[in-house]
């Protein structure tokens, strides 16, 4: 495995990069010349199965719809890459982006393919580009007794739970829910999962990277240095450079959890409990994670259809404590017993995914997406509890809509003690909760305006319940309608329409760290962190 090998082969590839070569674009189509450039700019050999062009639509399109969890960007009106290219080694990923600078083509990176608006597979603002999947890339050290793990950047987080629940009953890693996230993308954005109040973000709990920068290098922690270091975690994908490898700080988990789902309907209380969960759910024991996810009864706009909100939890911790806390602190959601659910940590995992009961852990090494469907999402951070009448106007807006969706995610606990600056992720003291909003549909472009329309619609309606100036958003669940870069050179000006809402002040540093590590601003997408202009000499 390729985690730990010398920095002094991966700047032998930087020098390697051959002018004298005798063929050209000219004499060869894009697709043809790209490859030889990976062949003669590579330590490894490319293999022709690790390279995918339109000239083989079957493989081409299997290849491109294998990650992709949004399906309204697979569409045909979509733009397509010209190249996907899986690198089988490290050496591979340096190739590419030193052929793709050569040759001017765009570089999209993906490594699970989950991102909300598809920037690691797609591009809207420029044309040809190249796709880099980093699929093959997914080897996983576990280290038990230094308390770490090395993950490669194409492995999902679901296959890093199970590999350190391979070796190690009472050990995890905080991280997201749904398990075919790819590790690469999801750390760069913050990476929350069921864990966050105990122990924060996937991204607060990284000790070491390897990446390739924008010359084709590769750095670790110690070659990059803090700035960068700091910026790789929750400074959002595609920004300063291509993650291969994190290094993972394992943190202790109980051999027994607990788990449970309890479902509440507006004729039950629903919007009573919720306005009170809001107020209690960011206070409780830091080991409980209570998260509610709101769902219409039905597809069918009928009169008797209702809102279901069910709160979903865990525990790090026996079934006894669990009941006593919240009889002390919720008794309104009435937990009993036969609620509560024992499991190992990794059972949890599935549990919290909502795998069905009887699935085998060993699901989680398929990699595969758990669902794929049409759909947008957006995001806000609240900072007090929504009133009952804001509730109430929510509910009847929420049932226009055939199949709505929202997750309320509590934060407290460490969310809270850690401070804004410590990462890119600003959205940690004073925040109750996290919204993600969402709408799905499965008739491809048919409806797709009236559906984009309706979740605008509602986010525009929340806009007095939520954090503001700035309001704001999380990076990982990517919100293009913030806005975008014109034709992938964007201004401080234009960027900071989106970067304020997803990083609050700590976009300044990152727009100064871009300006150093990428002054070419070779690493761009439609909401990237802009280079500032260097300036020129009298």
């Amino acid at each position: 495995m390729a985690l730990h090998s010398s920095l002094l082969l991966s700047q032998i590839l930087f020098f390697f990069l051959v002018s004298s070569s005798s063929w050209t674009s000219a004499t060869y189509t894009i697709e043809q010349t790209f490859f030889r450039c990976l062949s003669a700019n590579s330590m490894n050999s490319v293999p022709l199965s690790s390279y995918y062009t339109p000239n083989n639509v079957s493989s081409f399109m299997s290849v491109l719809n294998s990650t992709a969890n949004n399906l309204r960007y697979l569409l045909p009106t979509v733009p397509k890459p010209v190249i996907i290219f899986t690198p089988l080694s490290e050496a591979h990923v340096q190739a590419a982006v030193l052929c793709s600078r050569r040759f001017g083509l765009a570089i999209r990176v993906r490594s699970g393919g989950h991102d909300f608006e598809a920037v690691s597979y797609v591009s809207q603002i420029e044309y040809p580009f190249v796709v880099l999947d980093l699929a093959r890339l997914r080897a996983i050290e576990v280290d038990i007794p230094q308390g770490t793990a090395w993950a490669q950047a194409g492995a999902t987080i679901g296959e890093v739970y199970y590999r350190i629940a391979e070796k190690s009953k009472v050990h995890g890693f905080p991280m997201g829910v749904c398990t075919s996230l790819g590790i690469g993308g999801h750390i760069t954005g913050g990476a929350y999962g069921s864990m966050l109040r105990k122990f924060g973000l996937g991204a607060d709990n990284v000790l070491d990277v390897r990446m390739v920068d924008a010359k084709g290098k590769i750095l670790d922690r110690k070659a990059m240095g803090e700035d960068l270091f700091w910026a790789l975690r929750g400074g959002g994908g595609g920004n300063f450079g291509i993650i291969l490898a994190w290094k993972l700080k394992l943190v202790n988990v109980p051999e027994t959890v607990t788990a449970f789902t309890i479902t509440k309907t507006l004729e039950q209380g629903a919007t009573k409990l919720l306005y009170k969960w809001q107020k209690i759910a960011p206070k409780l024991d830091d080991r409980l994670f209570l998260r509610v996810i709101i769902l219409a009864s039905s597809a069918n706009l009928t009169e008797n259809r209702t809102v279901m909100t069910s709160y979903n939890a865990l525990f790090l911790g026996e079934p006894d404590t669990l009941l006593r806390i919240m009889g002390k602190h919720f008794p309104q959601l009435g937990l009993t017993a036969a609620d509560c659910i024992k499991m190992s940590w990794l059972r949890s995992v599935l549990y919290m995914a909502q795998y069905p009961n009887t699935t085998a852990p060993e699901v989680l090494l398929q990699g595969k997406p758990q669902f794929q469907s049409y759909f947008k999402s957006k995001t806000d951070f609240v900072k007090a509890p929504i009133p009952q009448k804001g509730l109430l106007s929510l509910w009847k807006m929420y049932l226009e809509e055939e199949i709505p969706a929202m997750i309320w995610i509590p934060y407290g606990g460490e969310m809270a003690r850690v401070p804004e600056s410590a990462t890119p992720f600003p959205h940690r003291r004073g925040t109750l909760f996290k919204i993600e909003y969402s709408v799905s549909w499965q008739d491809g472009a048919e409806n797709m305006a009236r559906h984009m329309s309706w979740i605008r619609k509602l986010y525009d309606s929340m806009g007095t319940y939520v954090s503001k100036n700035p309001r704001e958003a999380y990076v990982n669940y990517r919100d293009l309608d913030l806005g975008m870069n014109k034709k992938g050179f964007n201004s401080l000006m234009e960027a900071s329409s989106w970067g304020l809402k997803y990083y609050k002040s700590n976009f300044y540093r990152l727009v100064q760290v871009k300006s150093k590590v990428d002054p070419d601003n070779f690493f761009r997408h439609e909401q990237s962190i802009p280079s500032l202009p260097v300036k020129k000499g009298n």
